[in-house]
């Protein structure tokens, strides 16, 4: 059964507006879907349902509410990823895999070892990773569209990272304490979960100590090194399956 996203503005009592242009064509020309036939629908901020097309036009798509629910596939920890900018393509996986997974929110971040520098026109890629994020939110039946954010300087990163609960630093470097080991450690389950991963050339040392004198928690995610686009798909399974499963 199909997902489709709308607004909270456009559920009413009994019946679901769908205008967004891609959909409507998606429904009408792709699935060719027509009256009578059952969609999923979700308002992106608390709930689902399940709708019966009454009528399709090329401006909208009217579908009476059959049933509403909670989200049932949203984990309760929100975890962002910072990601450190990888070369050209990488992105996108680390998107799609990171969403199927159940990502709130992931943050492009030029560090120092970046290949990738900022000319100011990141920006477009964004609109293509919002893209993809959105086709993998639908096609695992997400309850909401992760945010992919506009790209920040690791000065930035700094700062931001003060509004979560646990901070986590998988790091080449690190030896002892493994993600495992942290998240069974803890007394209570955080809401808000930040990965920092760096990109290809990994992280600074200056970079590394200032992560930790910030309350990054230095981790491991095993006996292997692994590349940027698969460290933080990886961080990010382990923290859903300890916290979460």
């Amino acid at each position: 059964m199909s997902r489709f996203f709308v607004e909270p503005g456009d559920v009413g009592e009994r019946f679901i507006t769908i205008t967004d242009r891609d959909d409507i064509h998606h429904i009408k020309n792709v699935l060719r879907l027509t009256e009578g036939d059952i969609i999923e629908i979700s308002d992106g901020e608390k709930w689902e349902y399940k709708a019966a097309i009454s009528s399709v036009s090329s401006e909208e798509v009217e579908a009476g509410i059959i049933d509403k629910q909670s989200f049932a596939h949203e984990p309760q920890t929100e975890v962002t990823l910072f990601q450190g900018v990888p070369k050209q393509g990488k992105m996108e996986l680390i998107v799609q895999k990171c969403v199927e997974l159940g990502i709130t929110k992931i943050v492009p971040v030029f560090m120092h070892r970046c290949v990738v520098k900022n000319d100011g026109h990141y920006w477009k890629k964004l609109v293509r990773y919002r893209k993809i994020s959105d086709e993998a939110a639908k096609q695992c039946k997400r309850g909401i569209l992760p945010e992919i954010a506009h790209e920040i300087d690791f000065k930035l990163l700094l700062s931001d990272i003060q509004a979560y609960d646990l901070i986590l630093f998988p790091y080449e470097n690190e030896e002892n304490t493994t993600i495992k080991d942290c998240l069974r450690s803890l007394e209570e389950k955080p809401r808000k979960v930040a990965i920092i991963i760096g990109p290809e050339g990994g992280f600074a040392d200056s970079e590394a100590e200032e992560l930790v004198s910030s309350g990054a928690e230095r981790v491991t995610l095993g006996r292997t090194t692994l590349r940027t686009e698969t460290a933080g798909i990886a961080a990010l399974a382990m923290t859903m399956y300890e916290l979460e499963l």
